[in-house]
């Protein structure tokens, strides 16, 4: 583990990389970029800066998509002089490999292949409607009166960005020039950011290694407020009022809560960017530069969890990352744990509890209809040739990762020892990529008490079955301590499902003295239950948010609850539409 290595890089394997990542070490690279709104195009080169690191390579293999159109590729060796400081044009050729992507190969002359000698690699190349990049017309934005791009990388999306090592076991830091119309701002997940106002160019430079998916870029009409010493909102101004209300001061309060358990925030900046809802997912977690829907604006609870839980990738996801997406567990149940370990300590045990019954429920309906035997429910996903590792994100990624790190957490004794091993993980393997059996190892080493006693095979509790069993989770924590919330949530939902139903009882109940995830959770588990019998179906809230209100509307729809199905148009017209 010297040098934070991860144990397992030697023999891993990425199947969802066409790249020869394996023979080459990625030291940095530069993109340098045009953006052409009115074509929707991404004009410009990207230069690696590589040393070959297995003998007798004559080929670099990156990982490319059909939508990105290379013109040219160039080679330079730094230090060297007359024919072989910049070569002719190499030759390569684009072959298919999923349809998620393909493979660039590119012929290496042979002075370049020298042990420990750098050379770098310039790719001139256009993007045209790949599925990294997103290009919103004027009406699709919040504002509705500028464009705006963003690109999402997750999972092995930005190799339609930039020709890349699209593995998350490959980091490296990178520098990007961007150059925009006119009244563009661009940002990027990177560390330190200039503008040019003269010459609308950007400047961005990221100096810490990151793997391919983490690099962001959004360009548009943004805005920014300060909300802390190292956080800034951005958002079009239309949104930004409301965006820096609903933060406020809480930011700097949860990163300096999240320092406290588990070391030092190594990125420097965290700031968040809201976009608009056409944005694909909830929020992702690009360093220095959170991207999050608008829409979660509505849920102050929503936003909260969300935002702690991006900010837990700080630590895990961003700077330890998974190697495979066969094992996205380890970003993404460690960032899990590690949120609720931050709401924990912020807002206190019977809140974190309320929120983890929500999305164990959630993890159980999911259960409910895979199966228990279907593979996707395990930890270690073996994926087949030509699957797309973003089609296998679900619940289990989080819950069920979440559930086997707070089994180890139960195994120490004390949850402020397991803050220690986590703090003590980070700091071994910051900045690197890692499997499961680099955790598990360096567990057992930092509690050598368990690894006498054999936690490990502990029968039915095995660490081997909780990575390859399908199935639920082998067990799940306590989570009593939220009883006082989740109570009256089941007693309602008892009372409603109850015949005959007893109105009186069901009107002690005051719904709008709950809290969003109190709510939502009732919603939830009254879904389940129906169709219901009719005769007892009322709006539940006058002013729902969305996360209320797409409950709500499922209920009016599974149970026919005509007065209410005019709000179901209203709803899909605004959060679809864009609107």
């Amino acid at each position: 583990m010297a040098g934070g290595q991860g144990l397992g890089q030697c023999r891993l394997v990425d199947i969802a990389s066409a790249s020869n990542f394996h023979c080459f070490k990625l030291r940095h690279f530069h993109l340098d970029l045009r953006l052409n709104f009115a074509v929707k195009e991404i004009t410009g080169w990207q230069v690696l800066e590589l040393v070959a690191i297995q003998p007798g390579v004559q080929t670099l293999v990156l990982d490319t998509h059909p939508s990105l159109l290379i013109q040219s590729i160039d080679c330079k060796v730094p230090g060297t002089t007359g024919a072989q400081d910049i070569s002719p044009s190499l030759v390569y050729r684009v072959d298919p490999f999923t349809d998620y992507g393909s493979s660039l190969n590119i012929s290496l002359p042979a002075y370049v292949i020298r042990p420990h000698r750098a050379f770098q690699i310039t790719v001139r190349y256009t993007t045209t409607d790949g599925p990294a990049i997103w290009w919103l017309d004027a009406e699709l934005t919040c504002g509705q009166t500028r464009p705006l791009v963003f690109t999402q990388g997750h999972s092995v999306c930005n190799r339609s960005f930039f020709p890349c090592f699209d593995t998350p076991a490959v980091k490296s830091t990178y520098t990007a020039t961007v150059r925009v119309p006119e009244g563009v701002t661009v940002l990027m997940s990177a560390s330190r950011s200039a503008y040019s106002k003269q010459d609308r160019v950007f400047q961005f430079s990221m100096e810490y290694p990151v793997p391919a998916y983490l690099v962001a870029l959004v360009a548009g009409d943004l805005q920014h407020v300060d909300i802390g010493p190292r956080s800034r909102v951005w958002a079009e101004p239309c949104v930004l009022t409301c965006a820096v209300s609903k933060l406020g001061g809480s930011v700097e309060r949860w990163l300096n809560v999240a320092e406290d358990l588990f070391g030092p925030y190594v990125w420097g900046r965290y700031d968040i960017v809201f976009l608009p809802p056409s944005f694909p997912i909830v929020a992702m977690e690009n360093p220095c530069l959170t991207f999050i829907i608008s829409s979660i604006l509505e849920s102050r609870e929503f936003l909260l969890i969300d935002v702690i839980h991006e900010i837990a990738h700080g630590w895990f996801g961003n700077a330890v990352t998974n190697a495979t997406w066969e094992e996205m567990w380890l970003s993404e149940g460690l960032a899990t744990y590690a949120q609720r370990r931050i709401t924990t300590e912020a807002y206190g045990e019977a809140f974190t509890c309320l929120e983890t019954v929500f999305r164990l429920d959630a993890l159980h309906r999911q259960m409910r209809l895979l199966g228990d035997n279907n593979p996707v429910s395990k930890l270690q996903v073996k994926f087949e040739p030509g699957i797309n590792p973003s089609s296998l994100m679900n619940l289990f990624t989080y819950e069920k990762g979440f559930c086997f790190v707070s089994y180890l957490s139960q195994l120490c004794g004390n949850v402020k020892r397991f803050d220690s091993f986590l703090r003590a993980y980070i700091e071994q393997f910051k900045f690197s990529s890692v499997v499961a059996q680099d955790l598990l190892d360096f567990f057992l080493c930092f509690f050598p008490e368990l690894k006498e006693s054999c936690v490990a095979q502990r029968e039915g509790l095995e660490f081997e079955r909780w990575l390859n069993a399908c199935g639920p989770p082998l067990c799940e924590p306590d989570l009593s301590a939220g009883g006082v919330l989740t109570g009256p949530v089941q007693s309602l939902c008892d009372l409603w499902a109850s015949e005959p139903p007893d109105p009186e009882a069901i009107a002690n109940f005051n719904l709008s003295s709950w809290s969003t995830f109190q709510t939502v959770l009732f919603l939830d588990r009254l879904l389940d239950r129906s169709p219901l019998s009719h005769g007892r179906y009322q709006t539940i809230l006058d002013e729902m948010n969305a996360e209320v209100r797409i409950r709500w509307l499922q209920i009016v729809v599974r149970n026919s609850f005509y007065p209410d199905l005019p709000r179901i148009r209203g709803f899909l017209h605004k959060h679809v539409s864009g609107d």
